[in-house]
């Protein structure tokens, strides 16, 4: 499939509200396919379709490896706890932030088969569908970061 060119934090797309997907078609699956290739080939662990240039509440998850997650339309139902930690974007290159997120989170969304899915998880995954359903909203985590941390630092 293809690889996408993933928009970068000048792009005023990036501050955009994503639209609902109304129907899951070939389209819609070729989308995810590439996206799936972007984020493969950007070594990251979190893609939302606005990043690429596509205004629709799709994200997809990889926190772990060669278990990527397809999210159409994610609702965050629940969160408890905190993680406060070091956290950057494939939006945002070469730049990283301190940012507090919640530690546990459920989702629930739909997948490509069309159905209802409900997701929970901890640290990383937690903090992956947090930071992917802010880019739906045309949130970025320079917007939320407490702090913006040098190379050097860690968190």
């Amino acid at each position: 499939m293809a690889i996408l060119k993933i928009r970068t934090d000048e792009d005023p797309i990036l501050r955009k509200t994503s639209r609902p997907v109304e129907e899951i078609n070939l389209r819609t699956k070729i989308l995810v396919k590439d996206m799936i290739d972007t984020l493969h080939k950007a070594d990251g662990v979190g893609l939302a379709a606005v990043q690429v240039g596509v205004l629709r509440r799709i994200i997809v998850v990889e926190t772990e490896p060669n278990e990527t997650i397809v999210m159409i339309n994610p609702e965050i139902i629940e969160t408890a706890g905190e993680q406060d930690g070091a956290e950057g974007c494939l939006s945002v290159p070469g730049r990283r932030g301190a940012v507090k997120r919640p530690n546990y989170v459920k989702v629930k969304a739909l997948g490509l088969d069309g159905k209802m899915h409900e997701y929970e998880g901890t640290e990383l995954f937690a903090r992956c569908v947090c930071h992917e359903t802010d880019h739906l909203n045309g949130i970025l985590y320079t917007d939320k970061a407490w702090k913006m941390l040098d190379d050097e630092e860690e968190q």
